[in-house]
């Protein structure tokens, strides 16, 4: 848990000047009480004063730390005050206190006030980190100061791993999320991809460093995981529900294949297979019960199958897939039985980690998203190795009812914060939606092997989907800033700051205190050639419009280069460099294009009203929105794509409450909005005008690093300053901008709107 995540606004003052210690106290208990965590103030206050009086708080140069633990604490907090001229305080150091920060704790077991006193001290060292609070003059940018100051420490830990398993201590303790692990694994994965489109000496030499350290981190029986060798060494497998050990173990199978298959390098890839090793001798030959509570390792196993042959790791997948929700009860088990906790979650929702039901029983997405789609990845995965056709079907079920009903128009699921999960069929809210940047990418993983079940066009389709607006809207177009959360409405005064809207953030932050969205990103951009090409028995199958090189010289005797100027242009142009090659090349025909031509070296293969051509009939075929042609292949042989790009209005489903009388806009796969700094500050007042005229503008290289406007005819309804009127609002004619979804939020605090009134 990070500082930040405990640090509520309400809970930060810059202007206070007390002139005692007790009104100091006082005022910084009462901001704690303002941020909703205590639900007895007296009582809490009683605790404060009474661990001043065992000895000061006031620790030197300027600051104090008072802390409190009691049952009247709901959930961990901190407080934060600054006090501009100081006020006696009985310092250690006999100073005044001009930087206070309180601590607030439930009456739990696992100490949490000293866990964040050990943090804060270590920033509160810093003479120029405290500096920057003492004269920070926002909130916002107090907050943010100590948001740029805490590190993730996820090396760290595998640092102090290492330590214990060969001094049989540390220094310092674990610190971060219980899956912190992941986050290295991913940087890892990331990095690996990287390496292939760009070979890079010192980035490799880091890597290889860093996987000597893991290696150090890991036990002599094969097992990986920082948490419990630092922290909870007595009770690895314990809590399968909550502590994600076999979601850190995935994450670095994949990693580990991926490091592999760059570099042919195994290093990581025999740390994984001890790992796998231990996995399989606990949940197999020893016959522990389980499954994970987090989704993730089954999807690695079977990449760890086709890396080493092994086909353990195939009958671990099985195994864990399988088991799930046969004994719906498993995790209320586990949980009367362990006697602690991570997160104290609720065992009896069996619902938010899938598996309420076995999983060929599924019927509806449903839960944590990002844990649905990794488990339906993992079982699409399995389905398509094995011929497994129930599981396939469960598949395909699941799919639609994300895709056909729980999904928004940006790609974008899991549509409450509440356990950033699904809800019900069509309950879809634009400015509370939760559409974890993960939870998005985590489809795209789902629809790239539910093509390898069934090649279809509407698996693409989506990916693209999810990819040009949710993913690519998860990072801010510098890199260094990213969304957690993917709202479709943007109302700044409310969104971050309401309390039922305090996830849906108006701008970016530049980290998390759970970071799994971010290396999660530079993952999927890295490798996103897997998503954009595929190949089977010869057929070369390109899924995604994306300019480059791919080279098929070992498999098909070709490479194929790509020219684009996608998703702006709908021109997209195949050229084959062979000497000669027998082999289908399979291109999408994207649902959201209503005219498409495609020509052969100048010839016409296809076109959307006629279908194939007579010249072509003996080569070509279409076939689930792919277009296959056949053919002995020669050097500079040329496909050509021309996809018309017309913007369009796209309605919701009448049953979608949130969107009704509303219209989105969207040009080829881009969903647009728009934001307050192109429109006079106010979108809440727009409305679409109903066959009103709607233009596609030139290509602007300067704004937002390229984009291509949209103007859109509409009105804006001006009403009067109170609340409700029976005045009607004056309407005028104007010209709306807009602009792709995923540049959104990249040019300060603004209003944005997707959904938009049509009149």
């Amino acid at each position: 848990m990070r500082i930040t995540d405990l640090l509520d606004k309400r809970s930060i003052s810059l202007t206070e000047a007390p002139k005692t210690k007790s009104e100091a106290l006082d005022r910084i208990i009462d901001l704690m009480v303002e941020s909703g965590k205590i639900n007895d103030r007296e009582a809490y206050r009683e605790q404060v004063y009474a661990r001043e009086e065992e000895s000061t708080t006031g620790i030197g140069e300027g600051i104090a730390i008072p802390h409190g633990k009691c049952d009247a604490v709901t959930k961990p907090g901190l407080a934060a005050m600054v006090v501009k001229d100081g006020v006696e305080f009985d310092a250690l150091d006999g100073q005044p206190v001009t930087l206070m920060f309180l601590i607030a704790a439930p009456n739990t077991k696992d100490n949490v006030h000293l866990d964040v006193l050990s943090r804060l001290s270590v920033l509160l060292m810093d003479e120029d980190f405290t500096n920057k609070l003492r004269q920070a003059t926002s909130v916002s940018e107090f907050k943010q100061i100590i948001e740029d100051a805490e590190k993730s420490h996820a090396i760290e830990n595998f640092r102090m791993a290492a330590q214990m398993l060969e001094k049989g201590s540390c220094e310092g303790e674990f610190y971060g999320m219980v899956f912190q692990d992941s986050d290295v694994a991913k940087w890892l994965e990331a990095a690996a991809y990287s390496l292939v489109h760009k070979p890079d000496q010192e980035l490799e030499q880091r890597m290889d460093d860093l996987i000597a350290l893991i290696g150090r981190a890991q036990h002599k029986d094969g097992y990986l995981n920082t948490y419990f060798t630092v922290k909870e060494k007595d009770r690895r497998w314990t809590d399968l529900q909550e502590a994600h050990e076999l979601y850190c173990a995935g994450h670095m199978m994949e990693a580990a294949v991926a490091y592999y298959e760059a570099t042919g390098k195994n290093s990581l890839l025999e740390i994984m297979k001890r790992m796998g090793d231990h996995i399989y001798q606990h949940f197999i030959t020893e016959k522990a019960e389980g499954y994970p509570g987090h989704p993730e390792v089954e999807l690695a196993l079977i990449r760890m199958y086709r890396a080493t042959g092994d086909k353990r790791y195939q009958e671990l997948a099985a195994h864990f897939i399988n088991a799930r929700g046969v004994d719906s009860d498993y995790f209320k088990k586990e949980s009367d039985n362990r006697g602690w906790t991570v997160w104290n979650m609720n065992p009896d929702d069996k619902e938010y980690a899938q598996n309420h039901l076995p999983v060929r029983e599924q019927k509806e997405a449903v839960g944590h998203a990002v844990r649905a789609v990794y488990l339906y990845t993992g079982m699409a995965d399995l389905a398509a190795e094995t011929d497994d056709q129930s599981l396939a079907d469960a598949c395909k079920v699941l799919w639609e009812n994300i895709t056909q009903k729980r999904m928004y128009i940006t790609g974008g699921i899991g549509s409450t914060c509440i356990g950033e999960a699904f809800t019900k069929d069509y309950n879809l809210p634009n400015d509370t939606v939760y559409a974890e940047t993960c939870a998005s990418i985590g489809l795209m993983f789902f629809a790239a092997k539910m093509r390898e079940l069934d090649m279809d066009r509407k698996y693409s389709d989506v990916m693209e989907q999810a990819l040009y607006n949710t993913v690519l809207a998860g990072m801010q177009l510098d890199g260094k800033r990213f969304f957690y959360v993917n709202p479709l409405e943007v109302i700044p005064g409310i969104s971050g700051e309401a309390v039922t809207h305090k996830h849906d953030l108006p701008q970016r932050p530049k980290w998390f205190g759970c970071a799994c969205c971010p290396p999660n990103v530079a993952r999927t951009l890295t490798s996103i050639a897997d998503y954009a090409w595929s190949e089977q028995e010869r057929t070369i199958y390109s899924h995604l419009f994306i300019g480059g090189e791919l080279d098929r010289t070992e498999s098909c005797g070709v490479k194929i280069e790509v020219e684009t100027k996608y998703p702006y242009d709908g021109k997209v142009s195949y050229r084959m460099h062979t000497e000669g090659s027998r082999f289908t090349f399979a291109v999408r025909l994207p649902e959201w294009c209503r005219n498409e031509s495609i020509l052969f070296n100048g010839k016409e293969v296809y076109t959307t009203q006629k279908g194939v051509s007579q010249d072509f009939r003996n080569a070509a075929k279409e076939e689930k929105g792919y277009l296959y042609l056949t053919m002995d292949f020669k050097e500079n042989d040329i496909l050509v794509c021309d996809m018309e790009m017309n913007p369009k209005r796209i309605y919701a489903n009448s049953n979608v409450a949130s969107d009704s009388g509303m219209t989105a806009i969207m040009r080829g796969p881009l969903v647009y909005c728009a934001e307050g700094v192109d429109n006079d500050g106010n979108v809440l007042e727009l409305s679409i005008s109903e066959g009103g005229e709607i233009r596609t503008g030139s290509y602007e290289k300067e704004l937002l690093s390229g984009i291509v406007p949209i103007k859109v005819q509409g009105y804006r309804r001006k009403t009067t300053d109170a609340l409700y009127s029976d005045e009607k609002p004056v309407k005028e004619e104007v010209t709306i901008t807009m602009i792709p979804y995923y540049a959104w939020g990249n040019r300060g605090l603004t209003q944005m709107r997707v959904w938009m009134p049509e009149r």
